[in-house]
């Protein structure tokens, strides 16, 4: 065989080795929805466990009815908390699908913070830009979406709006602090809000000042964990959390690259977080300070994008238990 004959042949082969990849991402990965189950140490010893399922990134279109259905399975679970950051739409007409998936989990307690795709719908881009640095604003007027409706199905879950903000909660006799910000892929993080909503917490949040009935023992101060969450874990955000005290920070955004590579990973993070970080727990350490970081690969993609490869869309069931 001449050395063009190989070279044709290899081509054909590597197209057709191409076309398969791709296949296999929009027609099956894209749809192998997953559940990831990790244990974090960051309670006090002897604490009893709270399970908090992660949910990200659903870019929810109203066709989609397999996502819909595995999303309502997940309340079998029975979390004790939901966290939820971000991007949950991905068309104009999505909030009934999202509407419908977390309807299951009415009544359970859960915090939010916005995703760019909750406020602008999705728009076709080149791909290849995302090798250029994180994804910016079209020249283009995005559609704008309902997130004022978005909120409302929120709200009626029971779900508290963070944010820019802070709230403490109390699951299974231990306190969690939560505090988040908007959307820092569009700068609308507030970083500098941050100080302030904590303090104010602090001060006015009854569940501060208690303390352990514990009969024979002396009073001892109330375990508290604190959590940050954000959309887009961008480093200034992540930073800015540990050294306001996060002992644990989640977060989405990156889709866990969408698209890897075997045994190389996410070749995107579409933010300036490491790609060895750019899904799953790890550590996040700012000057002295660590704080465990948890990225979700997220549920969906792009409606112009609807592929993934070994990536498979994903929630997390975190256990956080006794360190």
């Amino acid at each position: 065989m001449t050395r063009g004959r190989l070279v044709g042949s290899a081509a054909v082969a590597l197209g057709a080795a191409g076309l398969a990849a791709l296949a296999w991402g929009a027609l099956v990965e894209r749809k192998r929805f997953t559940l990831r189950e990790i244990s974090v140490p960051v309670l006090a010893p002897g604490s009893d466990p709270i399970r908090v399922l992660h949910l990200s990134d659903m870019h929810m279109a109203p066709w989609q009815s397999e996502k819909q259905e595995w999303v309502r399975g997940l309340a079998e679970l029975k979390p004790d908390l939901i966290v939820n950051t971000g991007d949950n739409l991905g068309h104009e007409d999505g909030i009934p699908g999202v509407e419908y998936a977390l309807a299951p989990f009415a009544g359970i307690p859960g915090v939010f913070v916005n995703g760019s795709n909750d406020y602008v719908g999705p728009r076709p881009l080149n791909p290849f830009t995302y090798f250029g640095g994180p994804s910016v604003r079209s020249q283009s007027q995005p559609r704008a979406l309902d997130i004022t409706g978005l909120h409302g199905v929120f709200a009626a879950l029971g779900w508290t709006d963070i944010d820019n903000a802070a709230v403490a909660l109390e699951l299974n006799g231990t306190r969690l602090e939560f505090f988040g910000v908007d959307d820092p892929h569009h700068g609308l993080d507030r970083l500098d809000l941050i100080t302030r909503a904590i303090d104010d917490l602090r001060a006015n949040d009854p569940l501060a000042d208690e303390t352990w009935p514990d009969p024979g023992k002396a009073p001892e101060p109330r375990p508290t964990v604190t959590i940050g969450v954000s959309h887009a874990p961008y480093q200034r955000v992540l930073n800015s959390f540990v050294n306001h005290g996060a002992q644990l920070i989640l977060a989405g955004h990156t889709h866990g690259g969408q698209v890897c590579v075997p045994g190389f990973g996410a070749l995107v993070t579409n933010c300036d977080i490491p790609r060895a970080q750019v899904k799953g727990l790890s550590l996040w350490d700012s000057g002295l300070h660590t704080s465990y970081l948890h990225v979700s690969a997220g549920l969906g993609t792009s409606i112009y994008a609807p592929v993934r490869f070994a990536c498979p869309p994903e929630a997390t069931l975190l256990t956080l238990i006794g360190a």
